[in-house]
Order: C-alpha cells, then structure tokens, then sequence
C-alpha cells in the first residue's frame, strides 16, 4: 500500500503548467523555385527576406508551418531574372509537414511557383585558418593562418603589427607614410577568392552568396585550377623558348 504523502492529488494540479503532448520535433529541408529576383513591376527591386515572409503567409498551404530559420535566397545563375528559396521548416519525424508541401503549386503573380524536397544542405564551408572554401578550420593543411584583410601569413588580429601598410616605406613611390595608431587602413583590401574588393570573409563576395550551392563552388574551383595550370604552363613554355 502506498502511503499518501507520495500521492499527489491531481485536483491540486494546475492545468495551465501543464505542458500539452507532442511529438518529437525534426526539421525538413525544402526549395521554392521559378520565383523573381525582382518581383515588384516596373522597379529594380530586388526579392527580400519581408516579400518572401509575405508570400508565404497569403498562400493559405503554407499555415500551420513554421520556419526553423531565416529563408535563403540564391539566383539561378548570376545574370537571370530567376531565383530559388531555400526554406527549413520544423516538422515531426515522419515528415507529414514536408510531404504536404512537395510538389505543390502555388501562385505568385504570373507565375506558378513550386516546391520541391532537398536533403539537408548543411552549405560549403569556409576555413577560418586559410579563409578557402570546402574545408573546415580542423581540416585545414596549410602551416600558420591568413589574415582576413591582406591574405598575409599573420592571424588576422595581428594584423596591426604586421600588415605591410601601416607601415612607412621610403623606396615606394610617392614614399608611404606610416599610418598612425588609431586611423583607419589605408589598404584597399582584395579577397583573395574571388578577387574582388572586399574583406574575404565578406557577404558581397560570390563565393559567399553561393555557400548553399556546392556544384558552383566544384565548378568555380576547378575553372581556378586549370586557368593556373595553362598559366604555369605558359610561364614554362616562354622560359623554353628563351
């Protein structure tokens, strides 16, 4: 018999700190395509976080489902007028809130949108040793780190001390001053990826606008490597002809 100080009488519970049953939460992965990247008539406004939000919510499939995480937006190819939308949703894990959505329609406009399944895209990774992609910072080969601002072989917060333009250089011309503590850099930074200017680790960088989308990454890296195998090549070949 078991007595009655270990019995708790369920009169006494309080119904609203009760948490209701559910079942175990899971995330499913999905894609929206044939959207515009600019989607506004007559304006060169492009497709953001607060038109996607809004589209979702007037569609009345998309009710009842929640979104893990901010949805990610990626054109198609870099000049078309299309784009694809990447979406987490929280599911269970029979994935009943996915399959109620695969291959289902929906209007935007004039346009008929559709959305499919994808496995979990976990996107490319960028070293914060080397700052390449592909490859996680444990993973990373090279002796050392790279600053983010100049590519230097110095961690980025030593960058002060050992940046090549803060420092003064006479041979230079005009000769370069140097650059006193406090005061902005003078260096106009070049990623060392893509080439453009800006910080490697930038979100205006191509290969960062495109982090989810690993075929474009392969095929970028190996365009990489065979212009600098005809450069090597071709570097070889004038030496040869000297």
């Amino acid at each position: 018999m078991i007595h009655n100080k270990y019995v708790k009488n369920s009169n006494d519970i309080n119904s609203l700190q009760v948490e209701d049953s559910h079942l175990p939460k899971s995330k499913s992965y999905l894609k929206i395509i044939n959207i515009l990247f600019y989607p506004h008539s007559n304006s060169q406004e492009k497709l953001t976080l607060t038109d996607i939000k809004s589209i979702l919510k007037q569609n009345h499939i998309f009710d009842n489902i929640s979104l893990t995480s901010k949805p990610r937006v990626i054109k198609v190819f870099p000049k078309s007028d299309m784009t694809i939308v990447w979406i987490d949703i929280w599911d269970v894990q029979s994935s009943s809130s996915a399959k109620m959505l695969i291959n289902r329609y929906f209007n935007i406009g004039n346009y008929i949108a559709t959305i499919r399944r994808v496995n979990m895209n976990l996107g490319v990774p960028q070293c914060k040793n080397c700052w390449k992609w592909g490859h996680s910072t444990f993973s990373c080969r090279i002796q050392g780190a790279k600053c983010i601002k100049c590519n230097g072989p110095h961690k980025s917060k030593h960058y002060r001390e050992f940046g090549w333009c803060y420092k003064a250089n006479a041979k230079t011309n005009p000769p370069r001053l140097e650059t006193k503590k406090g005061k902005p850099c003078p260096h106009a930074f070049k990623c060392s990826n893509c080439k453009g200017d800006h910080q490697v680790d930038s979100n205006h960088c191509p290969f960062w606008r495109h982090r989810f989308n690993r075929e474009w990454h392969v095929k970028k890296y190996t365009e990489i490597c065979e212009n600098r195998l005809q450069s090597i090549c071709s570097e070889r070949n004038g030496m040869s002809n000297q």
